[in-house]
């Protein structure tokens, strides 16, 4: 790819020269930049000196440094210490060494949800529904999430000792583990049903296109001639593969994405090189108000280039580069440098107020329905003359709103009030033990009726209070909750996708389009319809 850029990877700059003396002295020649740069050298030594209580003069300075950042006014310029670094370095590479289980909090004990297969846990039989009660001779009782994922990570190789604590075993099981690299797989698909392919992005990373197209290949060798590939929820990661994933569909020679800085020489635009994937492949991209960053890019480029049709909710709107910068101490100074826009022109920044606004499901049905105006949103055109809005995330080509509760079933959440917790961990210890009395379940079971009962019991038998009415009212998502849990505890990680996607108005909506569509230029058709019929609704309600 061209002027290939990540978003986080540091960049080689002069950046202690922007902060010394010397540089501060130009400047005052042209204002008082050196009197207000004295001016925090008294500050802070004269609050070292006589402020009430002794503070280390090295965390005022820290205090400055954070709070002239908090005054930009910008969330993703922020100032990353060691370990905040390492935490990014593992969101976006998905490598780390450690265990390889995935973990919550559940009544008071850190709990295993699922093992990984092939990794260091797995191979000591770690099982879903373990409590780690003891690591390294110390309790974790009360432990939070983040802690246990601090003190379990460690150096490939290094040992750890662990007590667990099982269903159906009396006393705590002594394990001894060996830490190894694991490598977090953000990709996964599989064949929903003939001919439609499903995959999933759950993040960026380093690999995240060579996934996908390993995916590709081996969902078309499956049969699939035709495509959804699930944005929702993806937070973004490297810009690097935001645009080598648009680069699997798109034409070689077409712009992915252009990031302009206020410095001219630094604006730079991104090309797709590599031969494209089936280009009559019909693509649905699904997003929603949590696809933010690199989701964006994907999703604006296919969306400019007529490559796929977009459906869902208006995404996170997250349009700005962020580069790394190295500072002393192993800290980083994480810099938005640039904003990005798609291949029409489009910008996708939206302000973080609208953001907040967004995620909290601000708006109504009809605006979420309604394609935006030109008096909120300009108007751009694609490769073939659709139209498209920029200024605030990426709208949708058919806007479907994500499956909502009923009144009883959201009565019934009510009704839980401040159990709902419990009754979370209630339903999960009930799925273990399940899981484990009928070790012939198979991966399509089905949710019986007296299973629900079963589990009606269960929750009366741990101090959850229920009404039967309001829990027999909900047992479409009861059933959903109960196939999810019993799904991870007892298969991998497809089949507890499976059983996250029954229920999902979005999906469904993608996969009819996909069963009458048969080329792309049938689904935008199919598409404008649709939100025809949408907006009619809309206005009649």
């Amino acid at each position: 790819m061209q002027l290939k850029r990540s978003v986080w990877v540091p960049a080689a700059v002069g950046l202690l020269a922007a902060v010394t003396g010397g540089w501060l002295l130009q400047q005052g020649t042209q204002g008082n930049v050196y009197l207000k740069s004295r001016m925090l050298q008294d500050v802070i030594r004269t609050v070292s000196d006589r402020y009430v209580e002794k503070i280390d003069p090295a965390d005022l300075y820290d205090l400055a440094v954070e709070g002239l950042l908090e005054q930009l006014g910008d969330p993703h310029s922020t100032l990353l210490r060691p370990e905040d670094y390492s935490e990014l370095r593992l969101q976006t590479t998905g490598d780390y060494a450690g265990l390889g289980i995935r973990i919550d909090e559940k009544d008071g004990w850190i709990t295993v949800v699922q093992t990984l297969p092939g990794t260091p846990a797995d191979r000591a039989g770690l099982r879903s529904g373990d409590r780690l009660v003891e690591v390294n001779g110390e309790s974790m009782r009360g432990w939070t999430s983040d802690h246990a994922v601090s003190v379990l990570r460690g150096p490939k190789g290094s040992v750890v000792d662990i007590k667990i604590s099982r269903v159906g075993v009396d006393r705590p099981i002594p394990v001894r583990i060996v830490r190894d690299d694991i490598h977090v797989q953000y990709v996964t698909g599989f064949m929903y049903e003939p001919r439609i392919g499903y995959i999933l992005q759950s993040q960026f990373s380093a690999r995240s296109a060579d996934d996908i197209l390993g995916l590709v290949d081996s969902l078309s060798n499956e049969g699939m001639r035709a495509l959804i590939l699930d944005l929702r929820d993806n937070p973004g990661g490297l810009l690097d593969e935001g645009v080598a994933v648009s680069d699997l569909f798109l034409r070689s020679g077409s712009e992915v994405v252009e990031t302009r800085s206020r410095i001219a020489d630094q604006n730079e635009s991104y090309y797709a090189e590599r031969r494209p994937i089936d280009p009559d492949l019909p693509v649905i991209v699904l997003v929603n108000r949590f696809s933010a960053s690199a989701s964006e890019i994907v999703a604006g480029a296919l969306q400019d280039h007529d490559r796929a049709l977009v459906v869902g909710e208006p995404t996170f709107g997250k349009g700005s580069v962020q580069t790394l910068y190295p500072l002393p101490g192993g800290n980083y100074l994480k810099l938005t440098t640039a904003k990005w826009y798609t291949p029409s022109g489009r910008s996708i920044h939206r302000e973080a107020a609208d953001r907040y606004v967004l995620a909290m499901g601000g708006g109504s049905a009809a605006e979420f329905i309604q394609v935006p105006d030109s008096a909120s949103q300009e108007a751009y055109h694609t490769d073939s003359g659709r139209t498209v809005y920029g200024g605030g995330g990426i709208t949708p080509d058919l806007i479907v709103r994500s499956d909502t509760f009923t009144t009883v079933e959201q009565q019934f959440r009510n009704y839980l009030g401040e159990q709902l917790a419990a009754y979370s961990d209630a339903l999960f210890s009930f799925s273990v033990e399940y899981a484990n009395d009928h070790p012939q379940l198979e991966p399509d079971f089905e949710v019986t009726g007296a299973m629900l009962d079963q589990l009606y019991g269960w929750l009366e038998e741990n101090g959850i209070e229920t009404d039967r009415v309001l829990f027999d009212g909900t047992r479409r998502v009861i059933t959903r909750q109960l196939a999810i849990n019993l799904a991870t505890v007892a298969f991998d990680e497809v089949t507890s996708l499976r059983r996250r996607l029954v229920l999902d108005r979005q999906l469904e909506t993608a996969v009819e389009l996909l069963r009458d569509g048969r080329t792309q230029e049938q689904l935008f058709s199919l598409a404008e319809t649709r939100q025809a019929e949408l907006r009619a609704a809309a206005r009649e309600d």
